[in-house]
């Protein structure tokens, strides 16, 4: 029996540099504090305590081509509208727990990502007790470029991860400053979930995250991938 669909639902599609075809995204997990210096900075503990994980929608992804600069709407109910400038790891295939030995074979490639967030309501649901998702998981929360495939950038390990507001650099480190690393996230996350090709993960942020406002232009960059690049409208 052929069945039909109430609504046409547009898939969320990334584009893969060098690639005529897209990542089609299933879905979005983010770890967080998971660089020393932001979670001291978000009042957490900076000690490899067990990583702590949460999801967006896959339809809050932004695409931002290379060279573009894209109008990225200012949400609303927000008075403490933040950037965190992120590694993204796309995975190619998944599975359950998954060791960290085998964990960077299921990767397919990275991205640059921003982790846009209402701080404000985060902070209210979390002094409530209640779920982030009003914080993290509105419509355009998800800025992210391009894939870049393993097999042309390799697995970043180290190099400059940074964001900066109208050429003033704000957010500055090193992804060697991850508490944990990318293999260390894909196989925590598989002991929860069952990971599946189309998956992405956002890796976490350096400190020094801050407010933007409309008009503000907004570049997040990571070493050895193509810069991302937001204004606020």
């Amino acid at each position: 029996m052929t069945v039909k669909t109430l609504f046409d639902v547009a898939p969320t599609l990334i584009p893969v540099i060098g690639e005529d075809s897209a990542f089609p995204v299933r879905r979005i997990y983010c770890i967080g504090r998971n660089y020393a210096a932001h979670a001291r900075e978000m009042g957490g503990d900076p000690s490899r305590e067990p990583p702590f994980f949460f999801q967006k929608p896959r339809d809050s992804i932004q695409v931002v081509r290379p060279g573009a600069v894209v109008d990225h709407p200012m949400p609303p109910l927000t008075k403490n509208y933040h950037h965190e400038v992120e590694l993204v790891v796309a995975l190619g295939s998944g599975g359950r727990d998954i060791a960290p030995a085998d964990a960077l074979g299921h990767v397919f490639g990275y991205a640059v990502g921003l982790d846009m967030t209402r701080r404000d309501l985060q902070n209210a649901m979390r002094e409530a007790k209640r779920p982030w998702d009003v914080g993290k998981g509105f419509d355009n929360a998800a800025p992210v470029g391009p894939i870049q495939p393993v097999a042309q950038v390799g697995h970043p390990a180290r190099g400059a991860i940074s964001a900066a507001v109208n050429g003033t650099v704000r957010q500055n480190a090193d992804l060697a400053d991850m508490i944990w690393s990318v293999a260390e996230q894909i196989a925590n996350l598989s002991q929860a979930f069952e990971l599946k090709a189309g998956d992405l993960i956002f890796s976490g942020t350096p400190d020094n995250v801050g407010a933007v406002g409309r008009g503000d232009v907004l570049t997040a960059h990571v070493d050895g991938l193509p810069d991302l690049t937001i204004r606020i409208v």
